[in-house]
């Protein structure tokens, strides 16, 4: 059970961070000011934004979980998320920012024709959803454990954490507390990091206790499964509303830029603390349940005082991925599905209550106990992400008026569906982000030889 001084500082760094998040944000006052932050985010919270999502509990209790049971290759993870976000900065970060859009179906539709906009909103927004579930349910899991609570007080408590850094500013607050959380996430990983590679004896020490390969290899546990790893960052940032909302809400077209080479710089050498304390507790405490790797060592090794605010820091990583993902499935669904079918005189509460209403049913599906179900399916959410997005939106940014509109439009109308049916089958034969995108690639290049062999038109 924890200290009274674990809790005294785990409840003043939560108000903390809470307080500095939101301190220099303003309210939301339109609804371009909740969705894009009135498009005047500057480079640092650009990649805030980026950040605040992208960074949370994979980058740090699962990286030091992934370490502990195959050492080095556990860095795919942050190493991945870095080298998506200078993919990002180099060659997709100018042309769409230069879109001038709120969602990555408004920039789909100029090249790929409206009615693809609908299924691609529908599918990504589907994909998120499920992530935002998960991460629900490891907050609510980690609260549970460590307060003595039972998972319905802990599951609310993670929701209101959520729903304070995202619906009163939106894009406005999402910079901000990325930056924030970013900051402490750093002090705690830097501390724990480097206290773990002491404890271990120092590089000497590492050394002595494990053999080159596989632990000290980037592909440890095999080449196929590291690239794999590096293929789902890749298309997980490019396919993703959220990483795209924070480039659309940039200044210009050198602070989307820079925000992107931000984040890139930033996030790898995250990873690289987590695995210390991986290898460390395999030397230690070989016996350890992996997933309790490093919140083990927080509650072993820092005294109760740091380790109440690194328990703190790492609640408020998860949610705000947490929030970051809900905010961006509320703002597909309100500019791509209801803002067309019927459009609102109060675009910002809408978008409001439609981003608290993704909130709550999440929440719901945590509660009625459908967590598990969940689980089994969040390897389709990269799947159905990418499969909707990730290559007719490349097609788009590199190629743009070159690109094949009915080739774009039939990928998204066929590799969404084809993943999901898979699911529903249970059909295991190919992961399903590769089928996704295999069937996107057929379904383009389709396109392009029709455009060049057939009659002209619309897109489909």
């Amino acid at each position: 059970m924890p200290t009274s001084g674990f809790l005294i500082f785990f409840a003043l760094g939560l108000v903390l961070m809470l307080v500095l998040a939101t301190a220099g944000s303003r309210r939301a006052k339109s609804a371009g000011d909740f969705a894009l932050a009135g498009r005047e985010a500057g480079s640092w919270k650009v990649a805030g934004a980026i950040m605040g999502t992208l960074v949370g509990g994979a980058s740090t209790i699962g990286t030091a979980q992934l370490a502990f049971l195959y050492g080095l290759s556990a860095w795919w993870f942050t190493l991945g998320a870095g080298l998506a976000c200078l993919f990002l900065g180099l060659f997709l970060a100018a042309p769409l920012r230069r879109g001038e859009v709120e969602t990555i179906p408004q920039f789909l539709s100029r090249y790929h024709g409206q009615r693809a906009r609908g299924f691609a909103s529908i599918f990504s927004a589907i994909g998120m959803f499920i992530h935002i579930v998960a991460q629900l349910l490891a907050c609510g899991a980690l609260l549970a454990s460590l307060l003595n609570i039972s998972l319905f007080q802990a599951a609310l408590f993670a929701t209101a954490l959520v729903a304070l850094t995202s619906l009163a500013g939106g894009m406005r607050t999402a910079g901000p507390v990325g930056l924030v959380k970013l900051l402490f996430l750093y002090l705690a990983m830097a501390f724990a990091g480097s206290l773990a590679f002491c404890q271990a004896g120092g590089w000497q020490g590492l050394r002595a206790s494990f053999a080159p390969f596989p632990w000290f290899s980037l592909f440890g546990y095999g080449v196929k499964e590291g690239l794999s790893d590096l293929l789902s960052m890749l298309v997980g940032v490019i396919s993703t509303q959220i990483y795209l909302q924070a480039i659309f809400s940039a200044r210009g077209v050198k602070e989307a830029r820079t925000g992107a080479l931000y984040s890139a710089l930033l996030i790898p050498p995250l990873g690289l603390f987590g695995i210390a304390v991986g290898l460390f507790m395999r030397k230690a405490h070989p016996e350890m349940e992996s997933a309790r790797v490093l919140p083990a060592f927080v509650l072993e090794y820092f005294p109760p005082p740091l380790a109440g605010l690194a328990f703190a820091i790492l609640l408020f990583a998860a949610a705000g991925t947490a929030s970051g993902l809900t905010l961006g499935v509320g703002t597909t669904l309100q500019a791509d599905i209801l803002e067309l079918l019927r459009p609102s005189r109060n675009r910002l509460a809408q978008m409001r209550l439609v981003t608290l209403g993704v909130l709550l049913m999440a929440l719901l599906l945590v509660l009625v106990n459908l967590g598990s179900f969940i689980m089994q399916w969040s390897f389709l959410s990269m799947g159905l992400r990418g499969a909707a997005v990730c290559l007719p939106l490349l097609a788009a940014t590199l190629l743009g008026e070159r690109t094949s509109p009915r080739g774009g439009a039939l990928s998204i109308y066929l590799a969404a569906p084809c993943v999901l049916l898979a699911g529903l089958a249970g059909w295991q034969s190919l992961p399903p982000l590769y089928l996704g995108l295999i069937v996107s690639l057929a379904a383009m290049g389709a396109g392009f030889l029709f455009d060049r062999t057939g009659p002209s038109g619309p897109p489909l």
